[in-house]
Protein backbone atom coordinates (compact mmCIF):
# COMPACT_ATOMS: atom_id res chain seq x y z
CA UNK A 1 0.00 0.00 0.00
CA UNK A 2 2.92 2.34 0.66
CA UNK A 3 4.26 1.79 -2.86
CA UNK A 4 0.84 2.55 -4.40
CA UNK A 5 0.68 5.72 -2.33
CA UNK A 6 4.16 6.75 -3.40
CA UNK A 7 3.34 6.23 -7.09
CA UNK A 8 0.10 8.23 -6.77
CA UNK A 9 2.05 10.97 -4.98
CA UNK A 10 4.55 11.20 -7.79
CA UNK A 11 1.97 11.06 -10.58
CA UNK A 12 -0.24 13.65 -8.87
CA UNK A 13 2.66 16.03 -8.29
CA UNK A 14 3.91 15.73 -11.87
CA UNK A 15 0.44 16.18 -13.34
CA UNK A 16 -0.22 19.20 -11.12
CA UNK A 17 2.34 21.07 -13.21
CA UNK A 18 0.02 20.67 -16.21
CA UNK A 19 -2.92 21.96 -14.10
CA UNK A 20 -4.98 18.82 -14.79
CA UNK A 21 -8.04 19.09 -12.56
CA UNK A 22 -7.78 15.53 -11.20
CA UNK A 23 -4.12 15.73 -10.19
CA UNK A 24 -4.81 17.10 -6.67
CA UNK A 25 -7.11 14.13 -6.05
CA UNK A 26 -4.43 11.65 -7.16
CA UNK A 27 -1.78 13.37 -5.08
CA UNK A 28 -3.94 13.61 -1.94
CA UNK A 29 -5.04 9.98 -2.20
CA UNK A 30 -1.41 8.92 -2.53
CA UNK A 31 -0.37 11.15 0.37
CA UNK A 32 -3.07 9.72 2.63
CA UNK A 33 -2.11 6.13 1.76
CA UNK A 34 1.58 6.85 2.25
CA UNK A 35 1.02 8.68 5.55
CA UNK A 36 -1.32 5.97 6.84
CA UNK A 37 1.31 3.28 6.37
CA UNK A 38 3.99 5.38 8.04
CA UNK A 39 1.84 6.27 11.02
CA UNK A 40 0.70 2.68 11.55
CA UNK A 41 4.25 1.29 11.42
CA UNK A 42 5.24 1.56 15.07
CA UNK A 43 8.58 1.48 16.82
CA UNK A 44 8.41 -0.11 20.26
CA UNK A 45 12.10 0.12 21.11
CA UNK A 46 13.80 2.39 23.62
CA UNK A 47 16.34 4.08 21.33
CA UNK A 48 15.72 7.83 21.69
CA UNK A 49 17.32 8.65 18.36
CA UNK A 50 14.99 6.31 16.47
CA UNK A 51 12.00 7.65 18.39
CA UNK A 52 12.94 11.21 17.40
CA UNK A 53 13.44 10.16 13.79
CA UNK A 54 10.03 8.46 13.78
CA UNK A 55 8.42 11.69 14.99
CA UNK A 56 10.16 13.57 12.19
CA UNK A 57 8.93 10.95 9.73
CA UNK A 58 5.35 11.40 10.91
CA UNK A 59 5.69 15.18 10.62
CA UNK A 60 6.88 14.67 7.04
CA UNK A 61 3.89 12.44 6.32
CA UNK A 62 1.48 15.05 7.71
CA UNK A 63 3.17 17.72 5.58
CA UNK A 64 2.66 15.53 2.51
CA UNK A 65 -1.07 15.46 3.20
CA UNK A 66 -1.08 19.19 3.93
CA UNK A 67 0.58 19.82 0.55
CA UNK A 68 -2.38 18.04 -1.02
CA UNK A 69 -4.77 20.36 0.82
CA UNK A 70 -2.77 23.33 -0.46
CA UNK A 71 -3.15 22.03 -4.01
CA UNK A 72 -6.91 22.45 -3.64
CA UNK A 73 -6.97 25.77 -1.80
CA UNK A 74 -4.11 27.92 -3.07
CA UNK A 75 -4.01 29.64 -6.42
CA UNK A 76 -0.24 29.88 -6.35
CA UNK A 77 2.38 27.21 -5.72
CA UNK A 78 2.68 27.14 -1.92
CA UNK A 79 2.18 23.39 -2.04
CA UNK A 80 5.65 23.06 -3.60
CA UNK A 81 7.30 24.54 -0.50
CA UNK A 82 5.36 22.21 1.77
CA UNK A 83 6.15 19.23 -0.46
CA UNK A 84 9.85 20.11 -0.48
CA UNK A 85 10.04 20.28 3.32
CA UNK A 86 8.15 16.97 3.60
CA UNK A 87 10.42 15.32 1.03
CA UNK A 88 13.56 16.44 2.89
CA UNK A 89 12.20 15.06 6.17
CA UNK A 90 11.12 11.78 4.56
CA UNK A 91 14.42 11.33 2.76
CA UNK A 92 16.49 12.11 5.85
CA UNK A 93 14.54 9.73 8.07
CA UNK A 94 14.48 6.99 5.44
CA UNK A 95 18.27 7.13 5.38
CA UNK A 96 18.90 7.52 9.13
CA UNK A 97 16.39 5.09 10.70
CA UNK A 98 17.84 1.93 9.11
CA UNK A 99 21.39 2.94 10.08
CA UNK A 100 20.33 3.58 13.69
CA UNK A 101 18.46 0.27 13.83
CA UNK A 102 21.58 -1.47 12.52
CA UNK A 103 23.68 0.15 15.28
CA UNK A 104 21.12 -1.04 17.81
CA UNK A 105 21.67 -4.68 16.88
Amino acid sequence: MQMVGAVLLLVGAVLQITRWELSPYLYTLGAVLFAYVQVMCRYEGKNLIVRRLRRQQIIGAVLLVFAGVLMFTSKRNEWIVCLTIAAVLELYTAWRIPSELEKEK
